[in-house]
């Protein structure tokens, strides 16, 4: 294992042709599979459900690894599934649609153009974790096959399709208020897997689309994650075309950002409050009164305020798709999601998906009948900061270090309400404090949120002074 090769309980990601060649590929693939038949035979004493999904995003290495990725499953008896170039969230409804063991999505998401990454979903189409992610990671270089036939190959070229009909079917989605409007969109899919998806969708919306970056040819032209940075272009495509919104996906299309009609970016956050108050109307017969929304730790107080005022509980979890997602069926949430830009609507399916966040940005557009800078302006705004702490010698004693940091912010913080879910978060109303350990750098991470960048700087520097060692 090189020192790029990034394993997690859900998948495993590297650079291209340095730590991650066919080879390793397919000895996590074979890992995978192993698996995939061993949890099928527990769950149905037959063997049975040992199918797996493949899936790839537009990267140029995208054919070789979904070849080396078929060999290892098939080597160990896995079926595979073959429905070719699409977004992550595709695959994750084709693993539930055709009740398969599993699912391979070979994306990177948002990494530059030279990685590339296995994420491994279970038979719910969710990616794993816990136990499953660590079984498949002790899997790895044992042999696996030599047991039984070998797995066949089959093609589903109809994945794209149920997917797009199926957010078109979301409950609560006037799709002909949305075709009244007759929305002028700017898209941007940064030369991923979302283009000709995302055009389809907003067409069948009678949309009227102008687009840049639409090819599925992998070739970034640009940083590819969707942050306010990286959408210059698709600003000067708003103010340009005179759209009514700007949309942007990122290159496995499960995270959307929105650029307002005068060409600002509003940020990530923006897309799952747009979302929840899509799905949540306002006012005592309004669907949000005593439901839940799901959200990680490190996401805006947009959301949580947009829950609020629909009569929403927020429920916050760990940082990470997968315990959004877990916590979303746990407590029959309405909605969750993260504030990358990933929108996860159960109704559908608890993973983020791009094409549901956009119809349900639609929906709010068409059904109150303001510009996205009027939503936005509406609402109280926030800033986010970042920070580093240094943190004394990776060793046993880390614990008990973390601890002494978290007891002396609590008492320079007495008031504040505290979550320790996933190291310490300190939240009042309008602001709050994340401190946490990193898991790959002997540092602490610091992440603060509130109504002006000096505020949100002050929690900051005091968490620092608190947490560097003396």
């Amino acid at each position: 294992m090189t020192d790029t090769l990034m394993v997690g309980v859900s998948g495993v990601r590297g650079i291209v042709g340095k730590d991650l060649t066919p080879d390793v590929v397919t000895r996590w693939a074979r890992a995978f599979g192993t698996w995939v038949r061993d949890n099928g035979k527990r769950e149905t004493g037959n063997g049975n459900g040992s199918a797996v999904v493949v899936g790839r995003d537009a990267r140029a290495s995208g054919p070789a690894f979904a070849a080396a990725v078929t060999t290892g499953l098939t080597s160990v008896g896995c079926d595979v599934i073959d429905i070719g170039l699409v977004p992550t969230p595709t695959v994750q409804l084709a693993v539930e649609h055709h009740h398969a063991g599993g699912g391979i999505a070979i994306t990177a998401s948002h990494n530059p153009i030279e990685w590339n990454a296995l994420k491994f979903i279970g038979s719910d189409g969710i990616f794993l974790d816990g136990p499953d992610g660590k079984r498949v990671q002790a899997l790895v270089g044992e042999d696996g096959g030599g047991r039984g036939r070998t797995g066949k190959v089959e093609s589903d070229a109809g994945a794209i399709e149920r997917h797009l009909d199926a957010v078109l079917r979301l409950p609560g989605l006037d799709v002909e208020r949305i075709r009244t409007r007759r929305f002028s969109v700017a898209l941007d899919a940064v030369r991923g897997a979302g283009g000709p998806v995302m055009r389809d969708l907003l067409e069948r919306l009678e949309c009227r689309v102008t687009g840049i970056n639409l090819e599925t040819d992998g070739r970034f032209p640009r940083a590819p994650e969707p942050v306010p940075e990286n959408l210059g272009d698709l600003a000067a495509l708003v103010r340009r075309s005179g759209a009514d919104v700007g949309i942007a996906v990122d290159p496995d299309v499960d995270r959307l950002a929105i650029v307002d009609e005068t060409g600002a970016p509003i940020g990530e956050d923006y897309t799952l409050a747009f979302a929840v108050r899509s799905v949540l109307e306002k006012g005592e017969r309004g669907t949000g009164k005593g439901a839940t929304v799901v959200c990680n730790l490190s996401t805006s107080l947009v959301v949580e305020d947009a829950a609020r005022e629909c009569g929403a509980e927020v429920v916050r979890t760990p940082v990470g798709e997968v315990h959004v997602a877990r916590a979303i069926l746990r407590l029959g949430a309405a909605i969750g999601g993260e504030g990358n830009g990933g929108v996860m609507y159960p109704a559908l399916h608890a993973g983020r998906d791009a094409p549901v966040a956009a119809a349900l940005l639609l929906a709010l557009l068409a059904r109150d009948g303001k510009r996205v800078s009027e939503l936005v302006s509406a609402a109280p705004r926030y800033v986010i900061v970042k920070a580093k702490a240094e943190r004394g010698s990776r060793n046993a004693e880390q614990g008990l270090e973390m601890a002494s940091v978290y007891a002396a912010l609590r008492k320079r913080f007495p008031d504040a309400s505290v979550d320790t879910q996933d190291g310490l978060r300190l939240a009042w109303r309008d602001r709050w404090l994340h401190v946490r350990p990193s898991n790959t750098e002997p540092i602490i991470r610091l992440i603060a949120e509130a109504p002006s960048a000096a505020a949100a700087w002050d929690l900051v520097h005091e968490g620092r002074r608190l947490a560097e060692p003396r």
